[in-house]
C-alpha cells in the first residue's frame, strides 16, 4: 500500500527547489517551516489513509452513466466530502473568496501525494483549482462573487472544455458557437469531447469553462472566446435555479483512470425543454478566450507533470516492496538459506535505482518550476520578469519529462513483478494504464517540445536559458569542490552532460535565427529529454550536497552517483540526435506514405 514520502517531499521542496531560502527571506509572509511540515504531514496522511485505499476499487468499478447521471465508484463521494472538509480545495486560492493563499509549491507537493493515492480521483479537484485561477484573473466581479466562493470551498467543481471531435490540439478549428443575447449573456451550442469530470455526483453544480466562437469572430485562434457555463443556473440569492442546456451524452471507455468520468458534453440540444442553447457568461474579452484559458492550462501542465511524479513514486514503492519479498534464484554473494530476494540480483537493483532516480529527478524539476511560479508572483519589476521566464522555460520540461518518467517507471515496475505484474490483482498494471494518458493531456509531449524550442529557448534572446545553464554548471563545480569520495565520477559526468545541453541549445538557437525551423523541430523531443536528464542529475546532486553531515546523506549521494554514472551517458547521444538527426528524418519521411 502507498505511503506518502512526506520527508522526501519536504526535503526536495526546501533544499533542492528553493523553498527554504524563500521562507528565510519572508517571501511567503508569516509562513514558516512548522506550518509547511504540518500541511505536508496531513496531506500525506489523507493520501495514504483515505485516498489510496479506494484507488484499486475505484479502478475496478469505474464511473458509470446511468439514466443520464454519472455514478462514481463506491466511497468516492464520501471521500470528496472529507476532502473539502479538510479545506484542501482552497489551498492556493485567494483569501477574499475563502482560500488560504499558500504557495504553489505546497499545492503541487500535496497534489503529488493525492495522485499517488488515486490519479483518477485527484483529477477532479485539480481541474477545479485551475478553473478558480482562470476565473479569478479574468472574470467580472459579478461572476467572481457568484461562483468563486463555492468553487473555492469545493461545494461546486469546475471543468475545462476545449477538445472537439474534429479538433484535438488545433483549437483554431473548433466549431462550438456562441450567440449573443440581449441581456448580455450568450447561448452556447456545440459538442465537446474528452471532458474530464464533465459530469458526476460529487457536487450539485458543475462550472464549465468552454471555448466557443462568435458569429463575427476572426478565423483561427484569434477568434475564440471563453465562457462560463454552469450545469445549473444560479439565482440572485445564490441558490440553484433551472437546469442549463448542457448534459453528458456518453462516457469514454478508457485504458486507465477508470474512476474518472471522461465525458462527451452536448451544449444547446434543448434536452430540458428550454430554448436551445446553454446560457453562458463571457470570461475576459470577446475573441481573447484562448489567452484566458492559458491561465488555466499553464498550471494544468505542471499539474499533469505532478501526475507523472505521483505514478512513478507509487509504482516504485510497490516494486521495491515486491522485490524485497519475492525470492528467486541465488544472487551473487548471497549467503542466506535458500533463494535470495530478487532485490539482491544486480539487474533488479539497477532497475529499482533507475526508477528511484527518475522519480526523484522528476519531482525536483516540477517543484523547481512551482518555485519559479511562486517567485514570479512575489517579485516585482525585472525580478518578476526573470522568474516568469524561468517558470515558462521549466513548464514544458516538468510536464513532459515527468510524464514520460511516469510511464517508464510504471512499465519497469511491471517488469520487476515479472508475470505477476501483468496480472491485474497485483495493482502494478493500474499504474501503467493510468500513467499513459499524462503524456497526452494538456498538449502532447511533442507539443511541449515544440513550445520549448520555438517559444521558451528564445526568451530574452536566449539569455534566460543560457543563464540557467550557467547555474547548472555551478552545481557541477560544487560537487567537484566538495572532494567527497561518495560522489564518484558525478562531477565529471555532470559537467559533460551540461556541456551537451549547452551545445544542443546553441545549435537550436542558431537554427531558429537562420529560419531553419524544420531542422530545429526535428530534434525538439530529443532536446526536451536531454534537458530533463541534465536537470535530474543536477537536482540529485543538489540534494546530496544539501545533506552533508546528515545521517541520510549517503543515500542521496549514492543515488546521485548512480544517476550520473548510469543515466547521464544518454545526453551525448541525445545531443547527437538534436544536431545531426534532421537530414536523415527529411530523407526518410517519404517511406511513411
Amino acid at each position: 500500500m502507498y505511503k506518502a514520502p512526506v520527508e522526501e517531499i519536504a526535503f526536495t521542496l526546501k533544499h533542492v527547489a528553493g523553498m527554504a531560502e524563500a521562507l528565510d527571506a519572508g517571501t511567503f509572509g508569516e509562513l514558516g517551516e512548522d506550518l509547511v511540515d504540518a500541511i505536508l504531514g496531513e496531506a500525506g496522511r489523507f493520501a495514504s489513509e483515505e485516498v489510496a485505499p479506494l484507488g484499486d476499487a475505484g479502478d475496478r468499478q469505474g464511473s458509470r452513466l446511468v439514466d443520464g447521471a454519472v455514478k462514481t465508484p463506491e466511497g468516492w463521494r464520501e471521500l470528496y466530502r472529507n476532502w473539502i472538509a479538510g479545506g484542501w480545495n482552497g489551498l492556493t486560492a485567494p483569501e477574499a473568496f475563502g482560500g488560504q493563499n499558500l504557495p504553489h509549491m505546497l499545492h503541487v507537493a500535496a497534489m503529488e501525494m493525492w495522485n499517488s493515492g488515486s490519479m483518477a480521483f485527484a483529477l477532479a479537484p485539480t481541474l477545479t483549482m485551475g478553473a478558480i485561477e482562470a476565473l479569478e484573473k479574468h472574470g467580472t466581479d459579478a461572476l467572481k462573487a457568484t461562483f468563486l466562493p463555492k468553487m473555492v470551498s469545493g461545494e461546486w467543481m469546475g471543468t475545462m472544455n476545449l477538445t472537439e471531435p474534429h479538433a484535438g490540439s488545433d483549437l483554431g478549428v473548433l466549431k462550438t458557437r456562441a450567440e449573443r443575447r440581449d441581456d448580455g449573456t450568450y447561448r452556447i451550442l456545440g459538442q465537446k469531447i474528452f471532458i474530464t469530470w464533465g459530469e458526476h455526483d460529487f457536487t450539485d453544480n458543475i462550472v464549465h469553462l468552454v471555448l466557443a466562437r462568435l458569429p463575427d469572430a476572426p478565423a483561427g485562434t484569434k477568434g475564440i472566446s471563453l465562457f462560463l457555463v454552469p450545469k445549473f443556473l444560479v439565482n440572485e440569492d445564490g441558490s440553484l435555479g433551472e437546469r442549463n442546456d448542457v448534459f453528458c451524452h456518453s462516457l469514454e471507455h478508457k485504458l486507465g483512470i477508470h474512476g474518472s468520468p471522461t465525458c462527451t458534453m452536448i451544449y444547446g440540444d434543448g434536452k430540458f425543454g428550454r430554448e436551445k442553447g446553454a446560457i453562458g457568461y463571457l470570461v475576459g474579452e470577446e475573441n481573447r478566450g484562448l489567452a484566458c484559458m492559458f491561465t488555466m492550462m499553464n498550471n494544468a501542465r505542471l499539474a499533469v507533470g505532478m501526475q507523472g511524479v505521483a505514478i512513478a513514486e507509487a509504482a516504485t514503492q510497490k516494486a521495491i516492496a515486491y522485490a524485497k519479498e519475492r525470492t528467486q534464484g541465488r544472487a551473487p554473494g548471497w549467503s542466506g538459506d535458500g533463494m535470495s530476494p530478487i532485490i539482491e540480483h544486480p539487474d533488479i537493483a539497477r532497475t529499482l535505482l533507475t526508477m528511484k532516480a527518475l522519480t526523484q529527478g522528476s519531482r525536483a524539476i516540477a517543484y523547481a518550476c512551482a518555485h519559479a511560479v511562486d517567485m514570479a508572483h512575489a517579485a516585482q519589476g525585472e525580478d518578476a520578469r526573470q522568474w516568469q521566464e524561468r517558470s515558462s522555460l521549466l513548464t514544458p520540461i516538468a510536464k513532459s519529462f515527468a510524464t514520460d518518467a511516469g510511464v517508464d517507471v510504471a512499465s519497469m515496475g511491471i517488469q520487476v513483478h515479472g508475470g505477476m505484474g501483468f496480472i491485474e490483482e497485483t495493482g502494478a498494471a493500474r499504474y501503467l494504464r493510468d500513467a499513459r494518458i499524462a503524456p497526452i493531456y494538456e498538449g502532447t509531449n511533442g507539443i511541449q517540445a515544440i513550445d520549448l524550442v520555438t517559444r521558451k529557448l528564445p526568451l530574452s534572446d536566449g539569455a534566460q536559458v543560457r543563464g540557467f545553464i550557467a547555474e547548472l554548471r555551478e552545481v557541477a563545480a560544487a560537487v567537484a569542490a566538495s572532494n567527497r569520495e561518495g560522489f564518484g565520477e558525478t562531477a565529471a559526468r555532470l559537467d559533460a552532460a551540461v556541456a551537451d545541453l549547452e551545445g544542443a541549445t546553441d545549435w537550436l538557437l542558431s537554427r531558429l535565427r537562420d529560419g531553419k525551423l524544420a531542422e530545429a523541430l526535428a530534434g525538439a523531443t530529443a532536446y526536451q529529454r536531454l534537458f530533463g536528464l541534465v536537470l535530474t542529475g543536477v537536482y540529485l546532486a543538489k540534494g546530496g550536497l544539501a545533506e552533508a553531515g546528515d545521517g541520510g546523506q549517503d543515500r542521496r549521494v549514492a543515488l546521485c552517483r548512480f544517476a550520473a554514472e548510469n543515466l547521464l551517458s544518454e545526453t551525448s547521444a541525445l545531443k547527437d540526435r538534436v544536431v545531426n538527426g534532421a537530414e536523415s528524418l527529411a530523407a526518410a519521411r517519404s517511406i511513411l506514405d
